[in-house]
């Protein structure tokens, strides 16, 4: 019988079972127990440490279906739960830089590759009225599709199957509608059936192309707050920038957990 340590961290919070709840595997893990051990964590995504150097290390990122290249919130979490410092990240879909300190960490991301598609079932899907065009995020080897809209996002009801059917055909993950609070306050959802989630509480590697496209569409200030999860009972608050060329996304991260995976 083998021992796995882990940690449970809650990202774009500082208090416990809000934010986004990630599992940090921080010893070496056998791959074929990679997506059986994050199915058992049932968490938006586990990752895996597979390798750590000096201010460098590389991961691997699994949701509870599948693998992912890259994503945002578990790339803020596990740089939190190496220590402070200033870290180079790699995963399959990206190399990125990961500044931490105790209460949290920031990111840079790459450059969103952002190309507007037919909108046609979009707003079927979510339920929302309002909807100002589709766009295809593509940034690390990470797609979404991101929805602006005018519409309050509180109380939409999405056809999840249908969701998950427009996402895949426009070449996302999800559906992600986002609004425009202030000039530099968003609210935004993010829908991924497709990846076995129906919602993220909090997600990073759609908060930097959202930043990037209400700066272009709407005149958002440079940096922007994205409030996301509170319909879920998981309150996140991310700090986006989305200047081209320096694309960056933040929040705090705290302990929620940790213990052992026992694995033959």
């Amino acid at each position: 019988m083998t021992e796995l340590a882990y940690r449970v961290v809650d990202v774009f919070t500082d208090r416990p079972f809000t934010g986004n709840g990630l599992c940090v595997v921080t010893e070496p893990c056998p791959e074929p127990l990679m997506q059986s051990i994050a199915r058992e964590a049932n968490l938006s995504e586990t990752t895996f440490v597979t390798s750590v150097g000096e201010g460098a290390y590389s991961m691997r990122i699994f949701t509870p279906s599948s693998e992912l290249p890259f994503a945002g919130h578990p790339s803020l979490g596990t740089a939190w739960v190496l220590g402070p410092g200033t870290w180079e990240q790699t995963t399959p879909g990206a190399v990125v830089r990961v500044d931490v300190d105790e209460g949290g960490a920031e990111m840079s991301q790459p450059d969103p590759e952002l190309t507007e598609v037919s909108p046609e079932g979009v707003a079927a899907a979510l339920g929302v009225p309002g909807v100002e065009g589709a766009f295809l995020s593509v940034a690390g080897g990470t797609a979404h599709v991101l929805v602006p809209t005018t519409a309050p996002l509180d109380s939409i009801a999405p056809d999840l199957a249908s969701v998950a059917r427009v996402s895949v055909a426009l070449g996302g993950m999800s559906l992600a509608p986002f609004r425009r609070l202030s000039d530099s306050e968003l609210h935004a959802r993010v829908f991924v059936p497709a990846g076995g989630i129906a919602e993220d509480p909090g997600t990073g590697s759609a908060a930097g192309p959202i930043a990037v496209l209400a700066r272009r569409l709407w005149g958002a200030a440079d940096s922007v707050t994205i409030r996301q999860g509170a319909e879920m009972g998981r309150p996140c608050v991310l700090r986006a920038r989305g200047v081209d060329g320096d694309v960056r996304v933040g929040g705090r991260v705290v302990t929620s957990a940790e213990g052992r995976w026992f694995v033959s």
